[in-house]
């Protein structure tokens, strides 16, 4: 469906690219039937429980290699993590192409260095990180730091809008920028904004678009390359 009052393309900070309604709802549906498959045992969708003791509000189905505080591993409960499958790989380097468009001939020709994306040359993803919103779910403001390599980040929304808080790269205080991620968004971020502080602040009930497969909540697919051995 197109949007009343289109909305622009956006770079809400230095290397971070939104990308509004880059999926549109036949690539939504599948991806939302692939997660339903990929959320079931064995090495399902489950909580996150950090070293303090809490639990995270967020449920979470990794594949590739399965994040663990603060840490990549290929087991989950004694079984083997599922696979990335190559066309989920494949949309996140069109994902990064689109985001960083020229980015091939900008290493040699740009003056700026910060105009340069470390990793998006030959971007391959071997990591996606699944991660299901229900309306009281939130994420914290963090790094993405357990990764060895600065390549972009890469998330794709579905379902419901979820209010994405931008930070800096110092701190988890001010200044950050908030950006509605509705379903269908792209968002890339690497280079200068590769490290920055960010989150989900809140999730808005009811905005996700009816013929999708997902009846409330939001799906987030975050794509990243671990930098890790692949044996």
């Amino acid at each position: 469906m197109t949007a009343l009052i289109p909305r622009p393309r956006g770079e809400p900070a230095p290397g971070a690219v939104h990308v509004p309604g880059w999926l549109d709802e036949a690539a939504q549906r599948d991806l939302v039937a692939a997660c339903r498959e990929w959320a079931r045992p064995l090495a399902g969708m489950r909580r996150t429980r950090l070293p303090g003791g809490g639990v995270m509000s967020v449920r979470t189905v990794c594949l590739g290699w399965h994040w663990e505080p603060y840490r990549y591993v290929r087991e989950v409960d004694g079984e083997p993590v599922k696979p990335l499958p190559d066309w989920l790989a494949d949309l996140g380097e069109r994902a990064v192409r689109d985001a960083y468009p020229g980015t091939e001939t900008c290493r040699e020709t740009c003056r700026d260095e910060s105009a340069h994306i470390e990793g998006a040359d030959g971007y391959r993803p071997d990591i996606a990180l699944v991660n299901f919103y229900d309306d009281a779910a939130r994420m914290g403001l963090h790094q993405d730091r357990d990764e060895r390599g600065r390549a972009p980040v890469v998330s794709f929304s579905l379902g419901d809008t979820g209010v994405f808080r931008l930070g800096n790269t110092e701190s988890r205080g001010r200044p950050w920028t908030d950006v509605p991620l509705e379903s269908g968004d792209l968002l890339v971020f690497g280079g200068p904004a590769r490290m920055a502080y960010h989150g989900i602040t809140k999730i808005l009930p009811g905005t996700g678009p009816r013929d999708i497969g997902l009846t409330g909540g939001r799906l987030n697919i975050t794509l990243r390359v671990s930098g890790l051995d692949a044996g």
